[in-house]
């Protein structure tokens, strides 16, 4: 069956970056720090990186975080979906306008641009289809940012929450969740290595 799953790093404090993120600082000041387990040695840290993005049938993000990511700077080979971990699965991205063009085209992009839940149910029949092709139950992942997973679990969109909690205090920057309405989750795993706490919760 496939999932709805929102799948982020995050400081000690609550943020996904660090202060003054913008298209040539997108994690923020200091909010590389929140990602070094994906490019860690440790064992276990490669795991739940693989882990995490082979199930990815399709991926939802948002318009700034495809800025960043198709930016001149952005995704290369050596630094895209699952840092090679993976094949290509297709992405698709909420946004009030398309772009007029893509540096990475070789990549599935689909643009919707009437809403987040029509994004996720746009992502839901391709990493259905894609299930069905490959023969195995596939997921579609949020990545991101934080405002588009904030806003889908608020929404009531998110099946599962895959947490890589950072050692790092960035004191500002971009919070994960702002406000939202109380929810219940389930813990379902830990993973401690020595960059993250790996961190897997059911969302009731």
């Amino acid at each position: 069956m496939t999932r709805i799953i929102a799948d982020i790093s995050v400081s000690l404090d609550g943020f996904v970056t660090g202060p003054d993120p913008g298209p040539d600082n997108g994690l923020g000041t200091g909010g590389e720090a929140l990602h070094t387990w994906a490019f860690s040695d440790d064992p276990d840290d490669r795991r739940v990186l693989h882990e995490g993005t082979v199930r990815s049938g399709a991926v939802v993000l948002g318009r700034r975080l495809f800025d960043l990511v198709d930016g001149p700077t952005g995704w290369d080979e050596t630094t895209g979906y699952g840092a090679g971990e993976v094949g290509k699965p297709a992405f698709v991205v909420v946004t009030s306008s398309p772009p007029e063009s893509v540096r990475l085209a070789d990549l599935d992009w689909t643009f919707v641009t009437t809403g987040l839940p029509d994004a996720v149910a746009a992502a839901r029949e391709r990493a259905e289809a894609a299930s069905s092709h490959s023969g195995k139950d596939l997921d579609v992942v949020l990545m991101g940012g934080g405002a588009t997973i904030g806003s889908a679990f608020e929404a009531g969109l998110v099946d599962a929450l895959s947490l890589h909690l950072a050692p790092v205090v960035l004191g500002t920057g971009t919070p994960l969740f702002t406000g939202s309405a109380p929810r219940t989750l389930v813990q379902r795993s830990v993973t401690p290595t020595s960059t993250a706490t790996h961190l897997t919760y059911d969302v009731l």
